[in-house]
């Protein structure tokens, strides 16, 4: 990773910053905190989440809403508001390599940490927070329509994007604030000294267009963990992840981030260390479980607006302009024909009645998806490729594995050939800790195509030396189920069965999940397609009980147990 990242994160690290706003004079009513990206040092510009921003509007957090404003100036809010960016110093500051290794305290946030000695930030002792004026509120009126478009329905009663979870103790009243600020972003001016600015002076990040970061391209999210609670050691904190799914604006990826990272920056690997777009729900809920995906919005109209709303301010907030950050790559407006990497377009969705889920194409019409997705009384299949779009074709049940089998397998024989939809490669072998992919129908797959999660193969279950399950680190949900585990190159390695639920609690885990080897399948596969010969599918009913018990997730017993009775 510190190859592929290295410009990036040096990018991330120096436009990351932490954004405080409090009351003057008021200690007592506390403070609110998020993540900003620092996007011109001279002058200071600093684009953050408005979340922190609701407790000080005069109108309250229902303006947001109410007019489906683009944006608000910053005299929404009361005279009392008081806002400070503190960030890390810089590589070209003259203090920050003279005080480098020099010996630092922890920030006062930090006061009640008296076991743990603190050491200054990576090395070097932070800039103390700069005082900030609010220029103005924004939001992204497509990012809103793509967002009612997912969570408009009754279904959404599931889904909860609060900043801490579900048992944690947030009111109804925050809730709503929070969920109302949920598109909205504030553009601050820090007050930087003359001499900091021309230290400063033309550090300008890159933004890149919507549209030409493709679905399952590496991304790097960079926020503090907590906000403004010790920054010293929570500040610009880093998680790799991919772009799983897009629409419009509204983005998701798998990166793992926390309350406070939301207005972080999300940056690219290719062209490096590029603004994709900002945190806008470091936790989303469903049915009160976390999915492991974290929300955000294009960082490019998300500029566009602020621009937009400059132009419209007075006079002194309109030139400052022509001072955001530049968008690179292609031009707005051109999308990528190819929405990601040639193998995930193999992965289909299956329908069967008011059952869906996923599925993979292992030949021109044949199709292999989960039991449960498509069993064996089912009449018929409706398979929805990913590309073209809208494109449907009808197909059947050939073979289920019984109930009792271990192996939840389905196989549909379509009426017509998928064209142009990529043949995978099965693989041959596999390797605990290489990196992998999941592409599912999961969470939002029926509306915005499939979902791409990263992780690694963490391990690779044996039964007599042969390959019966493979666990990894992807995060997988509901609708993922026969979707296909691929390695980096491509390669086929398996069928997703199903995630981990705890019995006790009923929780479940999208990131420990488990796989049938393609390898168990693919001699069967082969012989069906070379000779319609059922046979060698059948043979996965009469799996061996070492096979059950592993894929029952229990040891065998010792002993027989005995009677009670």
């Amino acid at each position: 990773m510190g190859r592929q990242w290295g410009p990036a994160m040096r990018v991330a690290e120096q436009a990351g910053c932490v954004v405080r706003a409090s009351r003057a004079g008021q200690p007592e009513a506390g403070s609110w905190s998020c993540s900003g990206v620092i996007l011109s040092r001279s002058p200071g510009l600093v684009l953050c989440h408005g979340d922190i921003f609701t407790p000080f509007m005069r109108a309250g957090s229902g303006v947001l809403t109410a007019a489906a404003a683009a944006f608000l100036p910053g005299d929404s809010c009361s005279d009392d508001l008081r806002v400070h960016v503190q960030w890390g110093p810089t590589a070209s500051s003259p203090a920050g390599r003279a005080e480098w290794g020099r010996p630092g305290l922890c920030t006062p946030q930090c006061a009640g940490l008296e076991p743990i000695q603190p050491t200054p930030y990576r090395g070097r002792p932070l800039k103390p927070p700069h005082p900030a004026e609010l220029l103005l509120l924004l939001s992204c009126p497509a990012f809103r329509e793509h967002f009612a478009r997912l969570f408009g329905s009754e279904a959404a009663e599931q889904w909860r994007f609060a900043s801490a979870a579900p048992d944690s103790e947030v009111s109804e009243d925050e809730e709503e604030d929070q969920l109302r600020a949920l598109s909205w972003f504030a553009l601050l001016r820090v007050q930087l000294d003359p001499e900091e600015e021309a230290v400063e002076h033309g550090k300008v990040l890159a933004v890149a267009p919507l549209g030409t970061v493709p679905k399952g391209a590496p991304l790097l999210a960079c926020g503090s963990p907590f906000g403004a609670f010790c920054p010293d050691i929570f500040l610009n904190t880093v998680s790799g992840g991919v772009l799983s799914n897009a629409t419009g604006p509204l983005l998701l990826t798998d990166a793992r981030c926390l309350p406070g990272t939301q207005g972080g920056g999300v940056f690219s690997a290719r062209p490096p260390g590029a603004l994709v777009a900002l945190v806008a729900a470091p936790l989303c809920w469903k049915s009160r479980e976390w999915v492991g995906l974290t929300l955000l919005c294009a960082a490019a109209p998300l500029l566009r607006a602020a621009r937009n709303a400059l132009s419209r301010l007075r006079p002194s907030a309109a030139s400052l302009a022509s001072l955001l950050p530049p968008e690179v790559g292609a031009p707005w407006g051109l999308l990528l024909r190819d929405p990601g990497p040639p193998w995930a377009g193999a992965a289909v969705l299956v329908e069967c009645g008011t059952v869906w889920g996923s599925g993979v194409v292992v030949a021109p019409r044949l199709v292999v998806t989960c039991r449960h997705v498509a069993p064996r009384k089912a009449s018929r299949v409706l398979v929805r490729p990913t590309t073209p779009k809208n494109a449907k074709i009808w197909g059947h049940v050939i073979f289920a594995t019984q109930e009792t089998s271990p192996y939840d397998i389905a196989v549909v024989s379509l009426e017509e050939d998928l064209e142009g939809v990529p043949m995978p490669m099965p693989t041959e072998h596999f390797h605990e800790g290489e990196a992998v992919s999941v592409v599912g129908f999961g969470v939002f797959g029926q509306a915005c195509g499939p979902s791409v999660t990263s992780g690694i193969l963490s391990a690779v279950v044996q039964v007599d030396d042969t390959p019966v399950m493979l666990q990894t680190t992807c995060a997988v949900h509901g609708g993922s189920s026969g979707g296909p585990l691929f390695s980096c190159s491509g390669d086929l390695l398996g069928i997703v069965a199903s995630n981990t639920r705890d019995n006790n609690t009923g929780a479940t885990y999208p990131h420990l999940n488990f796989s049938i080897p393609i390898t168990v399948l693919q001699p069967a596969l082969q012989q069906y397609s070379q000779a319609g010969d059922l046979s060698g599918l059948q043979e996965l009913d009469h799996a061996t009980e070492p096979v059950k018990v592993v894929w029952r997730l229990q040891r065998p017993l010792a002993e027989t147990p005995r009677s009670k009775l």
